[in-house]
Order: structure tokens, then sequence, then C-alpha cells
């Protein structure tokens, strides 16, 4: 198990979503302030490929600057707020997710089979 490689990947995809996330925050702003440019970016970030970031950012920065420097400023931001809960957060929900997961696992287990059922395999 190559453990600094997994932490190289799950940073990209994580970087991937904040990136998304700032896209989403963006959007809803201009909303309020901006509405012809909230509509063109969501029909860019329709098109484009968000689930890559950094090449949805590069492809946005030839096609609107400022718009592209104000989703990575959100998305800086939202990685320092989130930075501090993150680690404790992830392991929490993934220690109550696999509880979770082995508790239905015990259930099935314990449950007797009612005359005539087949037992599940």
């Amino acid at each position: 198990m190559d453990i600094k490689r997994i932490a190289k990947a799950t940073t990209q995809t994580l970087i991937s979503y904040l990136t998304y996330q700032a896209v989403r925050v963006v959007i809803e702003q201009l909303k309020e302030t901006d509405p012809p440019r909230s509509l063109w970016l969501h029909q860019f970030s329709t098109q484009e490929r968000i689930q890559d970031g950094e090449g949805y950012l590069r492809d946005l920065m030839g096609s609107h600057k400022e718009l592209a420097l104000r989703i990575m400023t959100v998305r800086a931001h939202l990685a320092e707020e989130i930075s501090e809960f993150l680690p404790e957060m992830l392991t929490t929900e993934i220690q109550a997710a696999n509880a979770q997961h082995r508790r239905h696992y015990l259930e099935r287990l314990t449950q007797l089979p009612l005359t005539g059922d087949p037992p599940d395999p």
C-alpha cells in the first residue's frame, strides 16, 4: 500500500471538489449581483470538465480571467475554513459509517430465515 500516492490522489480529488463548491458559491453570488454573468458561468461549467478542477480553471482563465481568479480565491478560503475540522470529521465519519455497515451485516447474519425461505448467500 502506497500511502503517499493515496494521499496525493485524495488531495487532488479534494481540490477538484473544492473547485466545484467554489463555482457553486460564485454562481450564487452572481445571481444576486450580475445575473447574466451567473448564467454564463453556469453554462460554461456544464460544458467544461469541472470534475478536473485544475483543467476547468485553465479553461476558464482563457475565457474569463476575473471569474477564474474569483473562484480560486473562494476555493482557497474554503480550504482554509475546512482544514481545521476535516481530519477529525473524516476519521469520525468513516468510523461511524463502518460501524453502521458492520451493524447491518451482523443483523443480517443473526436473522433466522422463515420456514420455506431460501437462506441468504
